[in-house]
This record gives structure tokens, sequence and C-alpha cells, in this order.
């Protein structure tokens, strides 16, 4: 039978078991391995309470701190919240990392002074 992956999907090299972890937004269990993990760091309040926030603090050096998430998805939610995306034959086989998308801080800058 022919393989699709050249891994089978996992990470999972010489080891016979994986521990099972949650899938964040369903629920069902997955391997450790083969989980689409992904660490976000996002800040407690939104932008708009954010300012509110800072016009009326007390401490002026106080920072407000940030929420830290590791999320883990299964196959199947992954490709549905577009996490990962299918892709073709050809592209499958690349063993090349995929292309990071990076904001510039000028634009970033711009957009705030606005």
């Amino acid at each position: 039978m022919p393989k699709k992956r050249r891994n089978g999907g996992r990470s999972k090299k010489n080891r016979g078991h994986t521990q099972g972890v949650p899938c964040t937004h369903c629920g069902r269990i997955v391997p450790k391995d083969k989980a689409i993990k992904r660490y976000t760091v996002r800040n407690m309040v939104d932008a708009s309470s954010l300012r509110d926030i800072k016009d009326n603090r007390a401490f002026e050096n106080f920072s407000i701190p940030k929420l830290y998430t590791k999320l883990q998805y299964c196959i199947s939610c992954g490709i549905h919240l577009r996490v990962v995306r299918v892709r073709n034959h050809e592209v499958r086989r690349s063993r090349a990392p995929p292309v990071r998308v990076f904001r510039k801080e000028e634009e970033r800058k711009v957009v705030v002074a606005n």
C-alpha cells in the first residue's frame, strides 16, 4: 500500500506509544506528537480597554499581564479552523519549513498613531 507521508503524520520516531492530549476545540484525545501545537501570547484586555486602564492607573510603570496559552488541535479541527491547510502531493513532499510572515514595526506604529 502506498505511503502518504514519510513520517506517517507523527513525530514519533522510535517510541512505541505517546501520551494523549485533548484537542482544544473539540476535546478529542489525540497523540501528543500528532497534535497541531500553537503557542499564543495575548493581552488580557482589548486595545480600547488597555488605553483606558493606562490613562487611569495609579502606578506609572505598571504593566498589564499577558495571557499565555498553548493550543493543541486534532487534525480535523486544525484543518477546519484553518490553522493548517491541505497541501497537494508535490508541496507535501517539500521538507523546507514554511515561510514565516513578520509584520514590520513601522507599519504597527503608523496604525497606532492614526
